[in-house]
């Protein structure tokens, strides 16, 4: 371990949430795109895990799948891991693990969503009064 890391405390080491860095190529520096994309992410995710509670495996792992890429797409890394847990316990048809997966994918994804609403909060009141309901916790 290098002495620059022992001078940095273990909150700064964890990664974000949303990786900015991603967000902003992926949007191209634009800030109010980069909000649509993030709103439109939040109620992505509410919608999909509200529906995997009563879809059959191999829909929930599709539906996983779809989580997963628009995770990536934004830079929620930690959601797009869960996803891909969920993706590949429902392929198992393992139950236990796929209800494991999915509560880890949960937890990732009011993680998400509480950065999103904080962030909307900080820009146009208009989006965050639009998206409110998406980003209530399911």
């Amino acid at each position: 371990m290098t002495a620059s890391l022992l001078r940095v405390s273990p909150r700064e080491q964890m990664p974000s949430v949303i990786d900015e860095d991603h967000l902003r190529r992926m949007t191209l520096g634009d800030r109010n795109l980069e909000q649509e994309v993030l709103a439109i992410f939040a109620r992505q995710t509410v919608l999909i895990l509200k529906r995997m509670a009563s879809m059959e495996p191999a829909y929930v792992a599709a539906a996983a799948h779809t989580l997963k890429g628009s995770a990536r797409g934004v830079g929620a890394w930690r959601v797009a891991q869960a996803a891909e847990r969920v993706e590949q316990a429902a392929g198992e048809g393992r139950d236990a693990r796929l209800q494991a997966a999915i509560a880890e994918l949960e937890a990732a994804g009011v993680e998400v969503r509480a950065a999103i609403e904080a962030r909307l909060q900080g820009g146009d009141a208009a989006a965050l009064e639009l998206d409110r309901a998406a980003i209530d916790p399911i």
